[in-house]
């Protein structure tokens, strides 16, 4: 297998040089994610505002890659505030409630102070499906 670099479109990106996401064989690593919202270079204020965008933009990356949250098996959360991680909760389990992957939190500082939360995943590409057997 080839390895494949996708890209959101974040300016970041560019600026920086690293992809969001990078499949190797049948592994997606989807690079630290915050709640920007590409399209339009804003972040809401909240942080479950963020968390939702982070997962709209990391969904985006695997879907590129052929899977899908459900297809997680690793995450890490990065929240500089603890006492904003309890609201995250309800967000994490609605979108990774079915995957139900490892997990690690850290708190640490954020690129700016607008960021409350990045979140880092790891998938797992599907098979594809088998071909029925002929006779």
């Amino acid at each position: 297998m080839t390895r494949r670099l996708i890209s959101s479109g974040s300016r970041f990106e560019e600026e920086i040089g690293y992809s969001r996401a990078v499949v190797d064989g049948d592994l997606v690593w989807v690079s630290g994610t915050t709640g920007y919202d590409y399209a339009a270079m804003t972040i809401a204020p909240g942080v479950v505002e963020q968390a939702e965008q982070c997962f709209r933009n990391i969904a985006a990356a695997l879907a590129q890659a052929g899977c899908t949250l459900d297809d997680v098996v690793r995450v890490l959360f990065i929240v500089p505030d603890r006492a904003d991680w309890p609201a995250c909760w309800p967000v994490v389990k609605r979108h990774l409630g079915r995957a139900r992957p490892a997990s690690t939190l850290i708190h640490a500082g954020l690129q700016t102070p607008e960021m409350r939360i990045e979140i880092e995943v790891t998938a797992r590409v599907p098979a594809p499906p088998s071909e029925p057997a002929t006779e």
